[in-house]
């Protein structure tokens, strides 16, 4: 890629989904205007810059574009009387729950300046995530045609979903991105059926390793895999 490129990262805390669904679009749209006005400029030069918002949400299902809503075992009438929110979104993939403890990131990032290969992309995503947990010494691995990481995929009976993903890709600019489950709490994934997907399971790396682990600890791990992976300069935002 020449030159490292900048990745300027925030930490949110715990937020509420739609305020920081909305910050994504609001830097995916500028990226895009930007786009627009320096269109006659190579991509390299244009002045589109790199995001990464990490992010612990409040107790919200997510559903994407081409799930489906019987995977949702509870009406929103309960849903509301447990104070956990619900949206339709725009991204990929089927329901997912996010909740505290949870490590959420959205990166958006110009692929022009980077590689334009959505599945590359998504690869990347998931070896962020299997270093991450790897520093706690678990085993992710990807599973064949589900998007995510994973631990024992290939064991009937034992597959355990440990982080979840769904990205959006417009003009290049990428916006939603990876649940990494760390200390989360996991009952509220019985209400759903998960990414679509039945009969397997969700973890935790704390429901692995027997034990909570420091949050503040893995977000730090995994924003030095992160910049390993995809070859950036993290910089914190103002």
């Amino acid at each position: 890629m020449g030159t490292q490129q900048i990745v300027w990262w925030k930490d949110l805390g715990l937020q509420r989904y739609k305020p920081v669904w909305d910050e994504q679009e609001r830097l995916m749209q500028l990226a895009t205007d930007i786009k627009r006005a320096e269109f006659e400029q190579p991509a390299a030069e244009r002045s589109t810059q790199h995001h990464l918002l990490l992010v612990e949400h409040p107790p919200v299902y997510t559903l994407g574009k081409s799930g489906h809503i019987e995977n949702i075992l509870i009406s929103e009438a309960e849903m509301a009387a447990q104070d956990i929110d619900y949206f339709k979104i725009n991204r990929g993939g089927d329901i997912t729950f996010h909740g505290p403890q949870q490590l959420v990131g959205y990166p958006i990032l110009d692929l022009e300046k980077m590689y334009t290969d959505i599945g590359r992309y998504l690869r990347n995503l998931e070896e962020v995530i299997i270093k991450t947990i790897a520093h706690y010494g678990l085993k992710g691995e990807r599973s064949a045609g589900e998007t995510g990481v994973w631990l024992d995929p290939d064991k009937p009976g034992h597959e355990r979903k440990i982080c979840a993903m769904g990205v959006r890709c417009s003009r290049w600019i990428t916006m939603h991105g990876w649940a990494l489950n760390v200390n989360t709490d996991l009952t509220y994934f019985d209400n759903i059926i998960p990414c679509g997907i039945v009969g397997k399971q969700v973890t935790s790396i704390a429901k692995e390793l027997g034990h909570a682990i420091d949050f503040e600890e893995s977000k730090q791990v995994l924003l030095n895999k992160f910049a390993e992976v995809f070859e950036v300069e993290l910089q914190p935002m103002g």
